[in-house]
């Protein structure tokens, strides 16, 4: 990976306010819970955040399917299994 790749993802861990909306959401989901015993929050926490991301960089790329897989890092074929997952696309 290059050092400028790198120094975008940092920048963008750094100063965006994704992580502040997951922590402030997390506190609320345990606060609400009251007492209730939590599970699969990572699989909750994926979900909410896959599929609007997934929508955001699919339309910043213009429905564009190969560029949205280079946008987000992950492999072409990995992209249309979640793109059919979240129902975002049809199935072959």
């Amino acid at each position: 990976m290059s050092p400028n790749k790198n120094r975008r993802t940092d920048f963008i861990c750094h100063h965006t306010d994704l992580s502040a909306c997951v922590v402030s959401a997390l506190e609320k989901y345990f606060h609400d819970l009251d007492g209730e015993k939590p599970n699969d929050i990572f699989s909750m926490v994926m979900k909410c955040v896959e599929r609007p991301m997934l929508e955001i960089v699919l339309k910043e790329a213009g429905g564009n399917q190969r560029l949205t897989a280079e946008m987000l890092g992950i492999n072409r074929n990995t992209l249309r299994k979640k793109l059919i997952e979240f129902q975002l696309i049809g199935s072959p």
